[in-house]
């Protein structure tokens, strides 16, 4: 029966669970612009809590450190959910916020990694944490290496950190852990939370144009790859699209997390920490012509060599950027390139690749050398160069047999050889040839 095609069925709408990890440590009874801190936080979660309500596929929950026990008693493990994740939790996160009142230290770290448990095990669901604090660490922990490893983990994507009341030096020691926001202020704040949820929740959009040298958009049918700059894992695969209007296509990303892009043509082009505006129709274009490197056989069946390959590099970098059968076709990035033919001796062609060109490199049909006397010994081969110095080629078996016929490119060469019975280096043997293409040249070594 022939196939029939179907179309895939809608995709489940992904759950959003947002995480309030709230600092309610002794210090957050320090006044702040007429009110304890403490006060203005929870006021401020109480409505944002109300108007998150009503949003569909999203999930609430609130962890509290610091206000189980007294700072004199230096509780290190003082940390709790209070409200697990459910939906339209608001009533529930208002009633356990009146309730709350600071005493504590600031377990950071440990608050850290018990919120590791609190959020389900959902592979499908965009997890985000929003730590309010007025303090540092004060347990001897390490939050930062603990957010990195659990953002590795993919427990939660990049933290929000709200400093509330903090100097700007204070900040730098938070920076780590993810996102961070100086609240200096409580106007500021207010600001502050509301646009941190409105990231989480809103839809993002990203655009990739690829164009020449002149900027016209005309390049395509590139791999893309979006990949996270925290764990070093691909997100988000692409192949180029660019409809008939040359219009590039659009693509949503989620701005949670931040990216480096590599535009995957030969060499790739990368671009670290993309600046992704979260709810944004975001466009980049980068500059990537490419021309195409043709790897061109001579015409001789059967070829000697076999199957003959090349090294292509970029000028001036010993760093590979690919390898290639002869035969092949390539794109490559314009610009100067080294290409490497792997023939006997090896053949380096300086090259430029054009924008919508094609450029042929190919090499001369090889001869044959015949060495025809069966003696074991040491020898080596060398090219003989136009001004009469030699450059090496190839070494002869060590010790062994000589009797040989090896492919080589035309041209003059010369061959140093001597028995393994000869008692002596005067006893070398010197001996200069010519390989003609397509045709077999005879060496007879003799011993002395």
């Amino acid at each position: 029966m022939p196939a029939r095609a179907q179309n895939a069925p809608p995709e489940k709408p992904r759950v959003t669970r947002i995480l309030f990890l709230l600092d309610a440590s002794g210090s957050m009874l320090a006044p702040w612009e007429g009110r304890p801190r403490m006060d203005v936080a929870k006021g401020l979660l109480v409505k944002m809590a109300d108007s998150l309500n009503a949003y569909p596929n999203l999930e609430l929950g609130l962890r509290v450190y610091g206000h189980l026990y007294p700072k004199e008693e230096n509780n290190c493990e003082d940390s709790r959910l209070e409200v697990p994740f459910s939906v339209k939790n608001a009533k529930a996160i208002k009633d356990k916020l009146r309730q709350i009142e600071p005493r504590g230290n600031t377990p950071i770290t440990y608050s850290l990694q018990q919120a590791a448990n609190d959020f389900p095990t959902d592979k499908t669901a965009r997890n985000v944490l929003i730590l309010i604090t007025d303090g540092l660490e004060s347990c001897k922990g390490d939050p930062c290496a603990t957010s990195l490893a659990l953002q590795r983990k993919r427990i939660f994507l990049k933290p929000f950190v709200i400093g509330i009341g903090a100097e700007r030096e204070f900040g730098k020691q938070l920076e780590c852990l993810g996102r961070y926001y100086n609240a200096a202020d409580v106007k500021t704040f207010r600001t502050i939370l509301n646009d941190v949820v409105a990231q989480t929740l809103a839809k993002t959009t990203v655009s990739i144009n690829l164009t020449d040298e002149s900027g016209r958009p005309v390049e395509s049918n590139v791999n893309m790859t979006f990949v996270n700059n925290v764990t070093d894992q691909p997100e988000y695969n692409y192949v180029h699209f660019r409809d008939a209007k040359g219009t590039p296509d659009v693509v949503d990303i989620d701005a949670l997390q931040s990216y480096d892009l590599i535009i995957n043509t030969v060499p790739s082009v990368r671009q670290e920490n993309l600046a992704i505006r979260p709810g944004k129709a975001n466009v980049f274009s980068y500059k990537t012509p490419q021309g195409t490197l043709w790897l061109q056989p001579p015409n001789l069946t059967p070829n000697p060599y076999g199957t003959m390959r090349a090294v292509v590099r970029q000028a001036g970098n010993p760093a590979t950027v690919v390898a290639l059968s002869f035969g092949a076709k390539q794109k490559l990035l314009a610009g100067n390139y080294e290409v490497e033919l792997l023939t006997l001796p090896r053949i380096m062609r300086r090259i430029t690749v054009k924008q919508g060109q094609e450029m042929a490199v190919t090499y001369d049909a090889p001869g044959t050398l015949n060495i025809i006397t069966d003696l074991k010994g040491y020898g080596s081969i060398y090219k003989l160069n136009q001004d009469d110095s030699q450059t090496w080629v190839y070494n002869l078996p060590d010790g062994g047999s000589s009797k040989i016929n090896l492919p080589m490119q035309p041209g003059p060469y010369r061959i140093v050889f001597r028995t393994a019975t000869a008692t002596g280096s005067k006893f070398t043997d010197v001996r200069s040839f010519t390989i003609r293409s397509g045709q077999t040249t005879s060496v007879n070594l003799f011993g002395k």
